[in-house]
């Protein structure tokens, strides 16, 4: 197609979201992940509480919001998947298709993240049935690592998983977008905010609430420091989804009298609003039975099952608690699985459900080195190919979560911004934000341009340890 023909004649060749709700199910469902539900409010309670809230609020909004602008607008302009959109608008705006290169940094880094994503995702399903069927009563310290350690040890154990986890994101993806996507997130978001409401209540009647509160909301800015800065910059922009081509991939469905800004701003509030409460659940339960709060895996497998465990009746409610991650963990995986197979099924001309199970098996091939990296491949690293610095001596799975979140997610969100910023001609930028006020257009065109490249160039040198 010559030039842009103001964007009418192109459409997605896999249909748009039925509404502006379903759009902000999706891109909200794509966000909430398992980082963003033991992560965040563990980094807000350890950096000053409402202090680092406030803080993570402005960077939020001057580098998570302007970004998710640019690669929604993308999307929509080029209404492909993120490589064919980049190649589209890079010839359109300055007849260079070299920009197709931005989407499939974002593509492949997406897939590297599925890839481990489902193994730690699988986790979640294991203790989900561990929960229901009794199997985590009477817990002590060393029997919940124990069941934790049993379970990285053993790679059948993880591979069961890993692939019942990846059939069912498949499965929803290749019934397309009305009858699978849709279909599944306005499915598992309600039930998952139905969830979280209802183990908040828990939490406010069994747990120690108003030190959960303390933790998590009271502003204690004798804790903040420049690194808190800087977390409060890469969880604005991790937390979201940026860089990875699934806002890019939604946006080419998103109708085109529907507002980006205004969609971008109740999908920021929605992503907030339930890592906040996922910390109001879990903090208060940790606290109530003096046991330390805690990161990442050990806070959901091994912390919390043991303070479920203190409390009659917890079992039923340590497995709302892990179907309520597997819920957030699918609605991720689904963004993450979308734009590879949507490349393959403009490319290839292969069907959705072929396209879906190739691209599905070539990730669920790739999981088995995380799964290894747990057991007995657990000594092994890149260093052992060639020399290099300490942050390649962890495991595989370390190895390519560095890859993806320290390096291909910072460099194809700095990207994307800075094509939708700088090379996209203003008359077709505001073509997109054609909805909102000059001075609001004007002041994500300023964010864009140098406010969020700056901050995204600090996460990515802190992420790799220069600051």
């Amino acid at each position: 197609m010559n030039n842009h023909q103001d964007n009418q004649e192109r459409s997605s060749l896999h249909g748009q979201w039925s509404s502006r709700l379903t759009f902000i199910l999706a891109v909200t469902g794509s966000a909430i992940g398992l980082g963003n539900i033991w992560k965040f409010p563990y980094i807000a309670g350890e950096n000053g509480g409402g202090a680092f809230v406030l803080i993570y609020l402005v960077c939020i909004f001057i580098i998570g919001f302007p970004i998710m602008v640019s690669e929604i607008m993308l999307g929509r302009r080029g209404r492909r998947n993120p490589i064919t959109s980049m190649k589209i608008l890079g010839q359109e705006e300055q007849g260079n298709e070299a920009w197709k290169y931005v989407g499939l940094i974002g593509l492949m880094a997406g897939f590297i993240i599925l890839s481990y994503y489902s193994v730690i995702a699988g986790w979640t399903l294991h203790y989900f049935k561990l929960s229901i069927f009794g199997e985590l009563s009477n817990l002590d310290n060393e029997t919940a690592q124990s069941i934790f350690g049993q379970l990285t040890a053993s790679a059948s154990t993880q591979l069961i998983y890993h692939t019942f986890f990846m059939l069912i994101t498949i499965g929803i993806i290749s019934k397309g977008i009305k009858d699978g996507l849709e279909r599944s997130v306005k499915l598992m978001m309600p039930g998952l905010l139905l969830i979280l409401i209802i183990l908040l209540l828990y939490s406010v009647f069994q747990g120690d609430f108003m030190a959960g509160v303390n933790f998590l909301l009271i502003p204690d800015f004798s804790k903040v420091t420049p690194q808190s800065v800087l977390a409060a910059m890469g969880q604005a922009f991790f937390t979201l989804s940026l860089g990875m081509g699934c806002i890019v991939m939604y946006g080419a469905y998103l109708p085109k009298n529907e507002s980006i800004i205004g969609t971008t701003t109740t999908i920021i509030f929605c992503d907030t609003m339930i890592a906040l409460l996922a910390g109001m659940v879990i903090f208060p339960i940790v606290f109530q039975f003096g046991l330390k709060p805690t990161d990442g895996p050990g806070l959901i497998f091994l912390t919390l099952p043991l303070a479920f465990n203190e409390i009659t009746g917890g079992y039923i409610f340590s497995g709302l608690f892990f179907i309520l991650l597997a819920f957030a963990a699918i609605t991720s995986a689904l963004s993450l699985l979308e734009p590879s197979v949507a490349w393959m099924i403009e490319n290839k001309s292969y069907s959705r459900t072929k396209s879906a199970f190739i691209i599905g098996l070539l990730i669920w091939s790739l999981g088995f080195l995380t799964i290894f990296s747990f057991n007995i491949l657990s000594e092994f690293n890149f260093c052992e190919i060639r020399s290099c610095n300490d942050d390649w001596k962890g495991t595989l799975f370390d190895n390519f979560d560095h890859i993806a979140s320290n390096i291909m997610l910072p460099l194809s969100g700095l990207l994307f911004t800075i094509f939708a910023s700088w090379v996209m001609k203003r008359k077709h930028s505001m073509d997109e934000l054609s909805d909102i006020p000059t001075s609001v257009y004007k002041l994500w065109r300023f964010s864009a341009r140098y406010i969020a490249p700056i901050g995204v160039i600090l996460v990515f040198l802190s992420a790799i340890g220069i600051i």
